[in-house]
Formats: C-alpha cells, structure tokens, sequence
C-alpha cells in the first residue's frame, strides 16, 4: 500500500469510483474486442467507411468516441445505443472486483459517501449495483453523456458533476481509477486521485502522470477505510 494512502483519505469527505475496474470488469463474459466489432458492424450498416485501424479497434469506448468525433450525429445516436444496449448485456455476466464491494462498504461505515463515475452508460452501472446489492451504498451514479463521447472521461465534467451532486468540494473528493483518463480527469477537476494498476505497467505509469496514491489492490484501499480499531 502507497505510504500516502492513509493520509490522502483522512483528508477527504467523498470517494468516486470508476466502475470498469475498480468495482468489477464488465466484460469479463462479453469481451469488449467482440463489442467493438459489433458497434464496427453497425457503423458499415449505417453506410460509414470504416477504416482498418477503427475496423481493428478492441475498446468500444474508443470505437464510440471516434464516431463522435467524425461529427456525425446521428450516426453518433446510433451507436451509442448499440453500445448502452451491450453493457446492459455485459453486466449480467461481469466480473466484481476482489475487494470493490468491501472497498464501498467500508466507505459507508466510516461516513464517507461514495459515488460511481464512469465512461459506461449509467443504465448499466445502476443495473450492475442493483444486481450485487450495493445501490443502497453508492449514489450518485454519474455515466456517460448520451451520445457526446467527447464529454467521458478524461474530461473533468463528470467528476465534477458527482462533486456537486454530493454537494461536497472537489479539493475534498478522491476519484479512484484504473486508467490514466482516471488521472488526467481528476487532475482536471481539482481533486486527488488514487491510481488503481491492476496490471503491472500501469504503477509507473500511474506514478508518472502524477497520482496522489497507487494500490495494486482494491484491498489495501478497503483495509486504509476501516477504524484503527478494527
């Protein structure tokens, strides 16, 4: 566990969390790289000419945010849909996080509200908590503009929007990610940020776009968040 850790969350009155990673891989039984194709298939339906690096791109996110910036709108409309109805899907079949549920109860149980923002929709993030009965314990579930990819993630927007939800200030929050849009989104909403590697690359990478804090698991955070006594 990061020396600052401890520090950094007695310093803080709300804990956003990223959701694809931090609480659960979400297409742990419907691979994003097969989602990325579908929304690839929807683009050629729709007449776009798709070019090999899009027509090869694993991450639907990243299909989804270049549709949006070929500024096609209601191609864009499109293919937002397909994807919202594919985490819908996915989350039936995804992964929890060793730790996420005990990193958002624990949160709870000190007083500290916790809060989701995520490039996903909120459709599926609210299903996916509703499902592991956690909705109780995380509000509120702040997901992607429709169809404006352009405002996920690592514009500071939605993070800012989960703050003045809480009605808590940003230099109060901590956002905790797995990606470095994680990063350079909370740097650019004012608040701490904890870098969650789940794989090994990511530690320096994390550490060199500036985190406050770097676990490997969503465990050493759970543990930092329970009373000294216990």
């Amino acid at each position: 566990m990061s020396a600052d850790l401890g520090h950094l969350l007695g310093e803080v009155g709300a804990v956003l969390l990223d959701f694809d990673g931090p609480v659960c891989s979400i297409f742990a039984g419907y691979p994003a790289p097969q989602v990325a194709a579908e929304l690839v298939d929807v683009l050629r339906r729709h007449g776009v000419d798709v070019s090999p690096e899009l027509a090869s791109e694993p991450d639907p996110l990243e299909v989804l945010r270049r549709t949006g910036a070929a500024g096609n709108h209601g191609v864009t409309r499109v293919v937002e849909d397909a994807l919202c109805e594919a985490e819908r899907r996915a989350v039936e079949t995804a992964a929890p996080t060793p730790y996420g549920r005990e990193v958002i109860v624990a949160a709870r149980q000190a007083g500290i509200p916790v809060a989701a923002v995520s490039n996903n929709s909120a459709g599926a993030v609210t299903a996916y908590l509703a499902a592991h009965r956690l909705a109780e314990h995380v509000s509120p579930v702040i997901g992607r503009a429709y169809a404006d990819p352009a405002r996920m993630k690592p514009n500071p927007e939605p993070i800012l929007q989960a703050a003045r939800a809480l009605e808590i200030p940003p230099r109060l929050c901590v956002l905790v990610g797995d990606s470095l849009s994680d990063i350079e989104g909370a740097q650019a909403a004012g608040i701490r940020v904890i870098g969650y590697a789940n794989r090994v690359p990511k530690i320096a990478a994390f550490q060199l776009a500036g985190a406050d804090a770097v676990i490997t698991s969503m465990g050493d955070l759970a543990q930092a968040l329970l009373p000294p006594e216990l």
